[in-house]
């Protein structure tokens, strides 16, 4: 398959992907934006005026990129993982994998989708926080970097979990059971030095406190832990997550319902 027909392969996945995320609005992007503003109000208003600055920002501006990070993790994981099930389900995966394209090109297709509608939704509460407080941005480079990084990651997340989901009930037992507890556990609404020393290092066994620092030191300029950790971590995951999505396309394992 020449390069210009893996090209319009890829474009014609992310055309149906962006049209559907489009058509629902409703249902795609609405939602996360509706969650996250009874956040901004509950959180960032009502409790957080009550609450001292840390490291010198006001309280809800030290959880809006914590919060937006959250959305995006939410709507990356959940597009990828429903879009990949329901193409299993209906059997137009089968179509997808019969065709010339390579696994790299369909596994491409799947994540962008993820990648956009998590963008997408980011931008949105990005725009809502603004009602709330003002933002700075501190580095420009490191607060996307980080911001894309993730979406990938967990749109790579959301597509091993459809390889692997038996049911619809499967697709949601990892964002419930799994996904939720880190977000919030994240350092979304904390800073992990308010912790004892003992808290402090447990808490750096969860992956997302990396990627939500990582992407507040671009906005505020401050991070619990250090950048490089920040994206080495994530860069790792990535990684990890991309051969291991290689790998059970190449296999063929949970490709078939």
């Amino acid at each position: 398959m020449t390069p210009k027909k893996q090209l319009i392969g890829y474009y014609t996945m992310m055309r149906a992907e962006f049209v559907r995320i489009i058509r629902i609005w409703s249902q795609t992007l609405l939602p996360p934006v509706v969650t996250t503003t009874l956040y901004f109000v509950v959180f960032g208003k009502f409790i957080g005026s009550q609450l001292q600055p840390i490291d010198g920002f006001s309280y809800i501006q030290f959880i809006v990129p914590g919060l937006i990070m959250m959305s995006v993790i939410t709507s990356s994981y959940m597009n990828t993982v429903s879009t990949f099930y329901f193409a299993k389900w209906t059997r137009t995966l089968d179509e997808i994998l019969v065709s010339p394209m390579p696994n790299w090109v369909v596994i491409l297709g799947f994540v962008s989708g993820g990648v956009l509608r998590g963008l997408l939704v980011g931008a949105l509460v990005l725009i809502v926080s603004l009602f709330f407080t003002h933002l700075v941005i501190f580095n420009a480079f490191i607060l996307v970097s980080a911001l894309v990084l993730t979406s990938v990651l967990f749109s790579l997340g959301g597509l091993i979990n459809g390889v692997f989901a038996k049911g619809f009930d499967g697709i949601s037992i990892v964002p419930t059971f799994v996904l939720t507890p880190l977000t919030y556990l994240g350092g979304i609404f904390f800073s992990i030095q308010q912790f004892s020393p003992f808290w402090q290092q447990v808490a750096l066994f969860n992956p997302i406190l990396y990627m939500i620092n990582a992407f507040r030191y671009g906005f505020l300029g401050i991070s619990d832990i250090s950048i490089a950790l920040c994206f080495t971590v994530l860069i790792g995951l990535v990684v990890l997550f991309t051969g291991t999505a290689m790998w059970l396309f190449r296999k063929g394992i949970g490709l078939k319902q």
